[in-house]
């Protein structure tokens, strides 16, 4: 039986209005959704690593293929679950939603770079989190982390459908077309909406029934 995995986005949680609202039409169909805390009480010490290597398990744990959809950082996370040689015959199909490739490129020049060298001079920088509503300390060593990860090394074929709304301000949907103009296998959608895509809840899921076959 296939199961099914949910990666939240940064500074987000289970608790988002994505995570919820997917996981209602989940249980309506009788699935359940797997929806981890990528946070896992300490966002401080957040990084690209240590959210793969938690949904790693949580893959590894299931007896059947699994099906992940990662929203935003989320969606960078699912992407490279995929080049995991342990993992490569256990997912089914990617569902990206407005996915963080390029996320360094974009996110750190808005910081600027007085910001940005503040940061690595002083190892941490308070950081909003939209579920906790208030600022957190995080860790320099997510951007030294991210880093290490280089998008030009996601080539697993696995069956993937993006959908980046062509109003997102955090995400530009450039960099979701350009990762899907090298890679035949992935199906790239754009919506009329930003990146929180709440506005399009229910095309989303149109989508998502009719990619995987539901």
């Amino acid at each position: 039986m296939t199961a099914y995995l949910y990666l939240h986005g940064f500074a987000s949680s289970p608790q988002s209005h994505k995570a919820q609202a997917l996981q209602k039409r989940f249980q309506a169909l009788g699935l359940p959704l797997v929806i981890p805390d990528l946070n896992q009480g300490d966002f401080t010490h957040l990084t690209l690593s240590r959210q793969i290597h938690q949904a790693s398990e949580i893959i590894l744990s299931q007896p059947g293929p699994t099906v992940v959809i990662g929203s935003s950082l989320g969606g960078l996370t699912a992407a490279w679950l995929g080049e995991r040689p342990e993992l490569q015959d256990r997912i089914e199909k990617l569902v990206l939603l407005a996915p963080a490739f390029q996320f360094l490129d974009q996110w750190l020049p808005r910081l600027g770079p007085e910001q940005v060298e503040q940061w690595r001079r002083t190892g941490s920088m308070a950081v909003y989190h939209y579920t906790e509503q208030r600022h957190l300390p995080l860790r320099y060593a997510f951007v030294e982390d991210a880093e290490t990860f280089l998008e030009a090394e996601l080539k697993t074929e696995i069956p993937t459908l993006i959908l980046h709304g062509h109003q997102d301000e955090v995400i530009a949907v450039t960099a979701s077309q350009a990762y899907a103009a090298t890679r035949p296998w992935v199906k790239l959608v754009e919506l009329d909406s930003d990146h929180a895509l709440v506005d399009v809840e229910a095309e989303i899921w149109q989508h998502i029934q009719q990619f995987l076959g539901f």
